[in-house]
């Protein structure tokens, strides 16, 4: 049997963010992935470019039910600690907007800064290596993989969620979590279009590819993004933001004119131009398509002038705050996160080990901490990484 210092099962952000701050310590790092490379939802993320962070990321955009676990490690490791690192290997990137940082080129640059910085520290990597058992022993822990029994003093659990499984993604982590006594809070799809029904879904699907400002509210919750209509329902950075507030049965409002009071914009039109049909006035808002699809769908369109005060102030309340109830999301296959996962409340928000199992760590998306869209959820890959590996 092998041994090494460190073992960590998973090669994504998490993991190699880990592994590199290990090694660099002069931890003997042994990094496994089942898959058949490293860092795949890198190299997808951010439509191609890597949103590798948010220059703006504080323990408020975090959903956990335990919020203030994730405050020490974003403090200890900042967006700025990452661009440092984006810097230091002449990687091109750009604000896109609220904060949001990209790659110009590629988000294989920051999927080879990482491997670089791996080997230049000594990380023994392995893809398409499965683990396929995990047991306590007295110095520590013993491993089954395809690379046979390996002892380790520490086991870094960094195995992801359960989003987009044909990249790879399983509940191994879960299973390891539950295995050594650890509480897995529910899991369910995040960052994720919703789906629509009936009417609803005919008027998505005759608008699919339309986008539009708008916010959207659910629990509490309200985020202004644009939406976009698909064949299937609701997606767009303002609907994704919202799905990981939203329960099955719930009501998203979504204000289709976020600089305007609807109501106070229709009687100016009513009043200026009362013999333009509504969708003609729509028009000038929306897209020629939308307005008329829209007029027709919810209003049967007539000229201004044919709307009393009570048909005006229906018209504003769907424009500004139109009640939409999805019949459900389209999971985890389309899904850029999962909701839910190890209970944070059993793991040291210092050291992200074990409260049940000394030796045994967990980081990144396994563990209940979800990140908003823009970067975040990278941010926490970062920081979580950097945390664990300061002490494994």
């Amino acid at each position: 049997m092998r041994s090494t210092d460190v073992v960590i099962i998973g090669a994504g952000a998490a993991g190699l963010m880990c592994a590199m701050t290990a090694a660099e310590r002069g931890r003997d790092v042994l990094l496994l992935d089942h898959s058949n490379k490293a860092g795949k939802k890198i190299l997808m993320s951010g439509g191609g470019r890597c949103n590798f962070t948010n220059m703006y990321a504080e323990p408020v955009n975090y959903a956990s039910q335990n919020p203030h676990f994730c405050k020490s490690a974003l403090a200890r490791y900042t967006p700025w600690d990452f661009v440092g690192l984006v810097a230091k290997h002449g990687v091109p990137y750009h604000e896109k907007k609220l904060g949001q940082l990209f790659c110009d080129h590629k988000s294989k640059d920051i999927l080879n800064l990482l491997l670089d910085e791996c080997e230049q520290v000594g990380v023994e990597l392995h893809v398409s290596t499965a683990v396929h058992g995990i047991q306590k022993a007295d110095d520590g822990y013993r491993l089954s993989t395809d690379l046979g029994d390996v002892g380790a003093a520490s086991v870094v659990i960094a195995t992801g969620g359960l989003s987009i499984p044909t990249l790879g993604a399983t509940g191994f982590g879960y299973d390891i979590a539950r295995q050594f006594g650890h509480t897995v809070l529910p899991t369910r799809a995040g960052l994720v279009p919703f789906t629509t029904s009936g009417r609803l879904k005919e008027l998505c699907a005759e608008l699919s590819g339309t986008s539009v400002d708008c916010v959207a509210r659910c629990n509490g919750e309200s985020f202004r993004e644009n939406l976009l209509f698909t064949h299937r329902g609701l997606s767009g950075p303002a609907i994704l933001q919202i799905s990981s507030f939203w329960n099955p049965g719930d009501t998203v409002e979504i204000n289709l004119l976020p600089d305007r009071d609807a109501l106070e914009w229709l009687q100016g039109q009513h009043a200026a131009r009362p013999n333009s049909e509504l969708r003609t006035v729509l028009s000038e808002v929306f897209t020629k398509k939308m307005a008329s699809l829209l007029a027709d769908h919810w209003f049967a369109s007539k000229p201004m002038k044919q709307y009393n005060p009570a048909e005006l102030r229906a018209v504003a309340d769907q424009l500004g705050a139109w009640r939409v109830v999805p019949a459900g999301t389209e999971g985890y296959r389309t899904a850029e996160v999962t909701l839910g996962g190890v209970d944070t409340r059993e793991v040291s928000s210092k050291t992200f080990e074990s409260r049940k199992s000394p030796g045994l760590y967990f980081i990144g998306e396994v563990l209940d901490v979800t990140g908003h869209l823009g970067g975040f959820n990278f941010q926490w890959a970062w920081a979580s990484g950097h945390a664990a590996a300061q002490v494994v």
